[in-house]
């Protein structure tokens, strides 16, 4: 859906967001890293890395000629074996022959299962994507994980869905101020939109990666282009079965990111894709993702652009992010001691001049070598390829060079 004008309200949630300070170019800005293949001209793009428990990683994104209108895009991944510093061969994860295959995660559950998740779209519209899953237990070897199983994911959000969505823009109350007369038609095309038991059902895409909690509950943050709200798709079975939470809702949420805090708290961020000020918007669920507040504007700055957070082994919460209003030719690291209360810590990544580069769509993990592992989409004048890169997490307190 395109983005609409529409109100955006400043409401405290209880976890203050220290606000961005911009930083001069620096020309050590790029952190150590490599290449995953060569650069090229086709479009590569949504990665995400996993850690196997020989100590591998594999990453994998989609790869083709276009994103939802191109059918010959498919799901492509690489390994790079514990102790080497070069990716093996490219290798293919998943093709839906004569259908765009998109926005591939990966995670292990609770059984030690490698899981990959993405989506197929149907009739060239994101909002007839439907999901589907790849289960491996073979996948510490070379090459390609084997596949043992495959099936698709339906949430199938119930009547509660649209009555959630009915009462968290009434909560939001986005018909006060100037944008009144534009949030009006857009919430309720929304309300209306929720009613219909198609639409409801289908469209929901992957993006950032699941979420496994104490419990073994498996969250996968799910998102809607045509509703512009959030979802977790759940498990407490190991992946066997899946339900679908209530929505997380407000003007523009998509591909929420989630942390746990100490009390359990589930924390969401959300790429912005509603009106300025352009921010993450922020979400909090008590109830391990079943519901969620109403999603409001944070201090973190976002393009309208995919960002993720992760929860270190020590506590301490680490974001990756374009850390910019317009653009994506800054990518960063930053770092928080109190759950995301404040970001006393950033680094660039990446940062350039406007224009000369795209970094995005991160993911991130927290190596058992105890650095920070992220692959993103890597988009200069010479080509598009995958990057990974890994740090320290204190090289994100050195800060950037002057």
């Amino acid at each position: 859906m395109k983005k609409q004008p529409c109100l955006k309200l400043l409401v405290a949630l209880g976890i203050g967001i220290l606000a961005f300070v911009p930083v001069a170019l620096a020309e050590d800005a790029a952190a150590p890293g490599e290449l995953i293949f060569p650069p090229q001209s086709k479009h590569c793009h949504g990665s995400s890395l996993v850690e196997c428990p020989n100590g591998d990683l594999l990453a994998c994104w989609f790869f083709g000629s276009g994103e939802r209108t191109a059918d010959d895009v498919v799901i492509q991944g690489a390994r790079l074996a514990k102790g080497s510093s070069d990716w093996g061969p490219v290798f293919l994860m998943a093709d839906t022959p004569n259908y765009p295959d998109c926005n591939p995660v990966m995670f292990l559950d609770p059984k030690g299962r490698l899981r990959l998740v993405w989506i197929t779209v149907l009739a060239k519209g994101w909002q007839h994507s439907i999901l589907k899953i790849r289960t491996s237990e073979d996948f510490q070897g070379e090459g390609a994980p084997k596949w043992s199983w495959q099936d698709t994911i339906l949430p199938k959000p119930g009547d509660e869905f649209a009555a959630e969505v009915e009462r968290a823009f009434k909560e939001l109350d986005p018909d006060r101020g100037i944008w009144g007369e534009y949030a009006r038609p857009y919430t309720e095309q929304i309300i209306t939109a929720a009613k219909d038991l198609i639409k409801r059902e289908t469209g929901w895409m992957t993006r950032i990666h699941p979420l496994v909690l104490p419990s073994g509950r498996i969250l996968i943050p799910l998102y809607s282009d045509g509703y512009n709200v959030g979802l977790m798709a759940i498990s407490d079975d190991s992946g066997e079965t899946w339900s679908a939470g209530k929505p997380l809702v407000g003007m523009g949420p998509i591909q929420p990111t989630v942390a746990r805090k100490k009390d359990g708290t589930l924390v969401a961020y959300c790429r912005d894709s509603g009106s300025e000020p352009q921010r993450a918007l922020v979400s909090t669920s008590k109830d391990d993702g079943q519901t969620w507040s109403s999603a409001v504007d944070s201090d973190v700055p976002n393009p309208g652009s995919s960002l993720e957070v992760i929860v270190l082994k020590d506590g301490r919460w680490v974001m990756i992010l374009n850390d910019t209003e317009q653009g994506r030719h800054s990518l960063a690291l930053w770092l928080s001691d109190d759950e995301g209360a404040t970001w006393k810590w950033k680094r660039h990544l990446e940062l350039t001049e406007p224009g000369q580069g795209s970094f995005a769509y991160p993911s991130l993990i927290e190596g058992s070598d105890g650095q920070l592992h992220m692959t993103y989409t890597h988009a200069v004048k010479e080509g598009k390829t995958i990057k990974h890169a890994a740090v320290e997490v204190d090289w994100i307190k050195q800060g950037d060079k002057p």
